[in-house]
């Protein structure tokens, strides 16, 4: 994923100094108003004097803290996607030990409690991502794309170590694990829109439960 964002080559001074405060203030602001430009009218279509404008200052301050605009969408993605590769990680490595039914079942609703609530605490960035992912990877949105492919690898890579391990039964890994993302998208936008009323938690937890019931390997 590209570079979030870039420090700014005058010394922004001291951290926690006034300089620095007021980049990151600036940067911040940047961010918000490119997010919420993005939501309304799409990635693609947005310009940077459209953000400069929303974020109230000049077009010129832009390049100060972001190169182009992939970079500012890479540097709003970057803390959720961070947050799904540590909860995959942890999963992965919970499954490497798992012994039985209730190890697996636990290391996927930890799975899920940690995406649902870094999601619900970024849920604009969720809807964007959501938004955004299935249309073309290029140009600005390459950063979403990206992550797209690395979250659809990392749950056919748990599928793989549920399988070697005996923990679920499936005939291929890759049609378990695109149907489980493909569910928790579609489940994710309709929390977004208010069509689900569970808390992330409690609906990732039903969901997981749902999915190893119908994949569990039978006698384990």
């Amino acid at each position: 994923m590209a570079s979030p964002h870039k420090i700014p080559k005058e010394r922004p001074g001291p951290v926690g100094g006034k300089r620095d405060q007021n980049r990151r203030e600036r940067t911040a602001g940047l961010v918000n108003a490119g997010l919420q430009q993005f939501l309304q009218r799409g990635i693609e279509t947005v310009t940077i004097d459209e953000i400069t404008r929303e974020a109230g200052v000049a077009k010129g301050s832009f390049y100060r803290y972001f190169d182009d605009k992939e970079n500012l969408v890479a540097a709003i993605m970057n803390p959720f996607a961070q947050q799904v590769r540590d909860a995959m990680k942890a999963c992965h490595g919970a499954l490497s030990i798992a012994k039985t039914d209730a190890d697996v079942t636990a290391a996927y609703i930890a799975l899920g409690a940690h995406i649902a609530i870094a999601a619900s605490t970024m849920q604009d960035v969720v809807r964007l991502y959501l938004q955004e992912h299935r249309a073309p990877s290029v140009g600005a949105r390459a950063c979403i794309g990206e992550l797209s492919r690395e979250i659809s690898d990392a749950a056919i890579a748990l599928s793989q170590v549920a399988v070697e391990h005996g923990l679920i039964d499936v005939q291929d890994p890759r049609v378990s694990a695109t149907a489980v993302v493909g569910a928790v998208e579609a489940l994710g936008l309709m929390y977004l829109d208010g069509r689900i009323e569970l808390s992330p938690a409690d609906l990732g937890a039903m969901l997981v439960r749902i999915v190893l019931d119908g994949i569990r390997a039978r006698g384990g």
